[in-house]
């Protein structure tokens, strides 16, 4: 029986989410669109199925088509990222850290890791996060251009002597020098990892540089730009495969998702296709299309600018408009962001100065230059207007006929069934 006979209340909640989806613009930056394959395999016969180990090492018989699915999502994978070892068993992005974490260090080492203000992410070592309380993670800063400060990041790994150096990002519009990380964590026999979560598929479709030759190893999750699953990756050298294999399985987790896995595959498969690369162009041009609205309307960017997927924009200084007011008007307006903080933000991270946002979402849809100035603008008009329902509600309608012309997943319904 289909869902609509078994549960109509989640039937009418997901019927009313993809309507959501489909009226408004989505430009939260670590959110996109997966492919109806994709959707598919998450709800394929696969997730019925235990298997925990490896392919060709399983603890549970029947796997020997499972073997096969978790294999090609590996060998895809490596040709993806240029790979010699990969993990495709991780939940998530954060348990991906985590397990990178136990393979490679010991209680107590010290960890270079990005602050969260500047661009970092809760597992580089935020002070709420467990792993804080058993590493000792020391964070660095962007300098007063934007950008990580090289100099200042050889200069503390020099005094903090870290087994490992950790460079990545959850709300940083710039490229990172690899390179130049890589040099400096040889000059002190420090570890490299990079969490490539936001990037991953701008890296698999050229548009970025790619860490996974340069570094020891490298953290994704797979949906994001990368427009597959929600779920993880650890990519590695292959002389930490065998440590990072262990603290996946059986140290931090059982039973992988094997639909979730299936679902990676696929996802891997699209990214390798030529119309990928395409794709991932767009999204940066997308999001330079609206940079140069913003700035033209006199916001404060962090970093100076994009070089990615994502702004990051000071409302607060610029408008007198808080994150908060900011995320609540555009929700009111059918666009959805997220409130943000700034690099050393004097506000609280539940009402802070800044939003994010980003283009990879919409460039699923098909959208290009043009509709982001417009939308840039309809932003921009939302925030000034923050207090003004009927102009938000005015927008929202603008922002229906928009999102029409770009149609999501045709012809799906929960409530008819199909």
């Amino acid at each position: 029986m289909h869902i609509k006979q078994i549960d109509p209340d989640i039937t009418k909640y997901l019927e009313a989410e993809l309507n959501r989806q489909r009226e408004g613009l989505e430009m939260i930056p670590s959110e996109n669109f997966t492919s109806r394959a994709v959707l598919e395999a998450l709800g394929s016969v696969a997730t019925n199925k235990y298997a925990e180990g490896y392919p060709g090492r399983r603890y549970y018989g029947g796997c020997e088509f499972i073997d096969k699915i978790e294999q090609l999502a590996i060998d895809r994978a490596k040709e993806l990222f240029d790979a010699e070892h990969v993990n495709v068993q991780p939940l998530s992005g954060a348990p991906a850290n985590i397990a990178v974490y136990e393979a490679l260090l010991e209680p107590g080492d010290t960890v270079l890791g990005m602050d969260l203000s500047h661009g970092g992410h809760l597992t580089h070592g935020h002070p709420v996060t467990q792993s804080a309380h058993i590493y000792n993670f020391i964070r660095y800063k962007t300098n007063t251009e934007g950008v990580i400060d090289l100099d200042n990041l050889r200069k503390m790994a020099l005094e903090h002597k870290p087994k490992m150096i950790l460079v990545g990002y959850s709300a940083y519009s710039r490229e990172i020098d690899f390179e130049a990380v890589k040099a400096i964590a040889n000059e002190v026999g420090a570890l490299t990892m990079a969490d490539i979560a936001h990037i991953a598929g701008l890296i698999a479709g050229g548009v970025m540089k790619n860490p996974v030759p340069i570094f020891d190893v490298v953290t994704t999750t797979t949906h994001k730009s990368l427009r597959g699953p929600r779920g993880g990756m650890i990519l590695c050298k292959k002389q930490f495969a065998k440590a990072v294999n262990k603290a996946v399985f059986p140290g931090l987790q059982g039973g992988p998702h094997e639909n979730v896995i299936a679902a990676k595959a696929i996802a891997f498969k699209e990214a390798l296709s030529p119309e990928f690369k395409v794709y991932a162009a767009q999204i940066k041009a997308n999001a330079k299309a609206l940079e140069v609205v913003f700035i033209e309307n006199g916001y404060n960017i962090m970093f100076g600018k994009t070089e990615n997927h994502l702004l990051l924009v000071d409302v607060m200084s610029s408008k007198n408009v808080t994150g908060q007011q900011a995320e609540e008007a555009l929700d009111k307006a059918g666009i959805t962001v997220n409130k943000n903080m700034i690099p050393d933000d004097p506000r609280s991270p539940f009402d802070p100065s800044g939003i994010r946002f980003g283009t990879p979402a919409l460039t699923t849809r098909g959208m290009r230059e043009e509709e982001m100035k417009q939308i840039a603008g309809w932003m921009h008009e939302a925030i000034i207007n923050h207090e003004d329902d009927a102009k938000l509600a005015a927008i929202r309608e603008d922002v229906k006929q928009l999102t029409a012309r770009f149609p999501l997943y045709e012809g799906l319904s929960y409530e008819r069934g199909e």
